[in-house]
């Protein structure tokens, strides 16, 4: 149930929207001043407070300054006579989620209420990839985060619902970019008009201007009539375009055109089209690598990355895993209505000592898993998926190792054929490891694993991190290197000079 603090100093008006909430399920309690609010919140914990701006010892605009500097995840929705409607329109800009002009009704409070805390939620089920920025939330669960990676996240993100700027959002697949993209979207000053995702990866060149800017009838074969772009369809709110690292140089001429003109011209046609629509753009490509070899304009990078959002792979903040995993559970119990009451501490542990290279997508699915496999009333490691149980299973034999080393000068193709004293570590090491009786247990795919991984890793050093000159010159085919930085999970930026 969700708790609300209703301020006002009119007290039939305090009373009548306390029970018109209470009648909606609403948890709500009451203050007759900014600074009686300020002390509540700091008391309790309420996830929306719906307060009058012009109120005796503090007003509605200096306590919503305190709330928000408490806790940034409170809603705070400003009742205001018509009179002080720029001061509500104030209230809005300092971080109050919207406005409601006296008198009011119950049905259009409570639509306000509720769209609001599906706004948060969006924020909340950010939480699907990360810990919980509160700028709002339809689900009854608080889904408190402690990584502070996350935390930086969040903290963006809060900045960017308060502006228009474009933004790009940078992450591993399955981090949960498009959730960041909808939560800055649907806490910020466009929440009332369209969202609209286009995934630009999976759109060929030849269409993607099309479904972008739209075409004219005829413009080409098989365009039987005119049909409006994404960016049109889009207008005035926003537009989420996934995967722009894989558009083309020439769409990506047309693209910043239109964030530095608001302006384009379908397929086929001669007029222009003016357009108010917020870009936000997202990633997992490597925009520095890109922008050295032409594959990204620069100036189209710096016009999106005004202010970039990096969302960190789940093996960077396994504290949070905790947090994630009660949070399906709740959720898939409300799903498949079921009653799991939690997780046992070993699968819990198996759970923070797997690598998770499908992040948060594959997380969620291996409690899905659970759900259908798990008996009992709790998840157990039995349960879990055989990959996550083999992945702790790897890492514990890590503990109970014999070291070999190979000398860089006895490989008969070295990184660049040059001398092995350019190279950091000379000496690649890869492990054996020991059963309980003490054999070593040699194992050539993860020796030979371990090997491409430590090769790869000093061809980035030696050639500074440029994928193409490091494909070039260790004699390995690009799309190979590029697969094998993804499988090491390998950051070439760490070899940047």
């Amino acid at each position: 149930m969700h708790k609300v603090l209703v301020v006002d100093d009119d007290k039939v008006l305090q009373q009548s929207v306390k029970q018109a909430l209470e009648f909606h399920h609403f948890n709500v309690d009451v203050a007759d001043n900014g600074k009686e609010a300020v002390n509540a919140v700091y008391r309790e914990k309420y996830d929306l407070v719906v307060m009058d701006v012009n109120m005796p010892e503090m007003d509605g605009i200096e306590a919503l300054g305190e709330i928000k500097k408490h806790d940034p995840s409170i809603i705070v929705l400003v009742l205001t006579a018509y009179s002080n409607v720029s001061d509500a329109v104030k209230a809005v800009k300092e971080g109050a989620f919207n406005y409601l002009e006296k008198p009011i009704t119950s049905e259009n409070l409570v639509a306000l209420i509720k769209r609001a805390l599906k706004a948060r939620s969006m924020v909340e089920t950010t939480a699907f990839s990360a810990p919980t920025l509160s700028l709002g939330g339809a689900n009854e669960d608080k889904f408190v985060g402690e990584s502070n990676s996350m935390q930086k996240v969040f903290d963006v993100i809060g900045k960017l619902a308060k502006v228009n700027t474009p933004v790009l959002i940078r992450g591993e697949s399955g981090t949960g970019k498009e959730l960041v993209a909808k939560a800055i979207h649907y806490n910020g000053p466009r929440k009332e008009n369209k969202f609209v995702a286009v995934n630009c990866g999976a759109i060929s060149d030849n269409l993607i201007e099309s479904e972008l800017f739209g075409h004219e009838k005829g413009a080409f074969t098989g365009a039987d009539q005119r049909k409006i772009g994404k960016f049109q369809y889009a207008e005035g709110g926003t537009l989420f375009l996934d995967e722009i690292g894989d558009i083309s140089p020439s769409m990506q001429v047309k693209l910043l055109r239109v964030l530095q003109e608001k302006k384009f011209t379908p397929v086929g046609s001669n007029r222009e089209i003016s357009v108010d629509v917020r870009i936000i753009a997202a990633s997992h490509k490597p925009f520095e690598e890109m922008i050295k070899t032409g594959d990204f304009r620069e100036d189209l990078f710096y016009r999106l990355n005004v202010l970039p959002v990096y969302l960190p792979p789940l093996r960077e903040r396994k504290s949070d895993i905790p947090h994630l995993v009660n949070y399906y559970i709740n959720y898939f119990n409300n799903v498949h209505s079921l009653e799991v009451n939690g997780i046992t501490p070993e699968a819990t542990k198996t759970l923070q000592e797997y690598t998770w290279p499908g992040n948060i997508r594959e997380l969620r699915n291996t409690i899905e898993h659970c759900f259908i496999m798990e008996s009992g009333d709790y998840i157990s490691e039995e349960s879990l998926p055989i990959k996550v149980k083999d992945g702790r299973k790897a890492t514990e034999e890590e503990s109970d190792t014999v070291d070999a080393m190979i000398d860089f000068k006895s490989i008969k193709n070295s990184v660049l054929d040059k001398d092995p004293s350019e190279v950091d570590n000379s000496q690649f090491q890869f492990t054996f490891a020991k059963k309980e009786d003490g054999e070593v247990k040699m194992d050539f795919q993860a020796a030979k694993d371990k090997f491409e991984n430590e090769f790869i890793v000093q061809a980035l050093k030696v050639n500074k991190g440029k994928i193409n000159q490091t494909a070039l010159n260790a004699n390995i085919p690009k799309k190979t290197l590029l697969r094998k930085i993804e499988k090491y999970e390998i950051n070439p930026k760490d070899y940047y000079q």
